[in-house]
């Protein structure tokens, strides 16, 4: 019995386990049933097959139930001890306690989520979670995902127009635009009009270096354009030449609020209609129902 064969213990699986610790607790196979929802022909089948991996009776019926061998006997501790590891194995596995964690959050996020998100998040985790590191990666919406699905990404943040069905998304909010400048610029702040718009100095940001964006689109699309004179990659460079300059800079809402009065900017509304965009996370499907990944998520928020 000490020293049962590989081929023997293929043979046991936690169901039989369940039903041996349920025979020695309850002495009667209907009960064991009831309690683990299955037949009384199914326990009889169970216990025929301890009884051969064993070698052993095991149990033994009398009027009063099922009266449990030596053998049973001996094994209980050691049987009831093999379950509760494993359980507790699988409570491990189910659940997480942030106090105690430890490990490094990867983020995949370009400049205006990472302006708007990852400060408040920073925050919350060194007072929930002082063990976990943040490492943001400034990836665009293709690289994001692709990171997402190599495991080299733990979320992805940002504006998605087509999510791969690989990744599960939750919109965290909804953006829209605010144009930024020098109160000496914007003296009809919060107003300005759309001749006046399109006669100042512009600033853009664009990750990737361009010289046209959503509102050269949609004032072109109205007959109008604007003198876009510096492309920055950034917000926050792009906050601080439009304070140095004079020049205009339109920008995510959520972005000028944040920071505009940090460099002395007023807001104003863009004189355009511009369309808004979902900001979302995402992750991948396969922490769908993983403790940690929940977690987190719940801790990106704007607020």
């Amino acid at each position: 019995m000490s020293d049962l064969s590989n081929s023997k213990l293929r043979r046991l699986d936690l169901t039989l386990l369940l039903i041996f610790l349920g025979l020695l607790r309850h002495r009667k196979s209907s009960a064991v049933a009831l309690d683990l929802g299955l037949t009384q022909s199914a326990i009889s089948q169970a216990l025929r097959r301890l009884r051969d991996v064993f070698g052993d009776e095991l149990f033994l019926r009398r009027p009063h139930g099922m009266e449990p061998t030596a053998t049973a006997l001996a094994l209980e501790v050691p049987v009831a001890d093999a379950v509760n590891v494993l359980r507790g194995a699988l409570g491990t596995a189910r659940s997480f306690e942030p106090t105690i964690a430890s490990g490094v959050v990867r983020l995949a996020a370009l400049h205006a989520e990472q302006a708007v998100l990852i400060p408040g998040l920073f925050a919350r985790l060194r007072h929930a979670a002082p063990g976990l590191a943040l490492s943001i990666l400034p990836k665009g919406r293709k690289e994001a995902v692709q990171a997402l699905k190599e495991d080299r990404a733990d979320f992805a943040l940002g504006f998605f127009r087509d999510i791969p069905n690989y990744c599960s998304s939750q919109v965290l909010y909804n953006e829209s635009y605010l144009v930024v400048g020098r109160p000496d610029i914007l003296i009809a702040a919060p107003n300005i009009s759309l001749e006046a718009y399109c006669a100042a100095d512009h600033l853009l940001t664009a990750p990737g270096g361009g010289r046209q964006g959503i509102v050269d689109t949609r004032l072109a699309q109205i007959g109008h354009k604007r003198r876009v004179l510096l492309s920055l990659p950034a917000f926050l460079p792009a906050l601080a030449a439009t304070k140095e300059s004079g020049a205009l800079l339109t920008l995510p809402s959520k972005v000028a609020l944040k920071f505009a009065e940090q460099f002395g900017l007023v807001t104003v509304q863009p004189p355009l209609e511009l369309p808004g965009f979902p900001v979302s996370i995402l992750w991948h499907r396969r922490n769908d129902n993983d403790p940690k990944t929940l977690w987190l998520k719940n801790q990106i928020s704007p607020s």
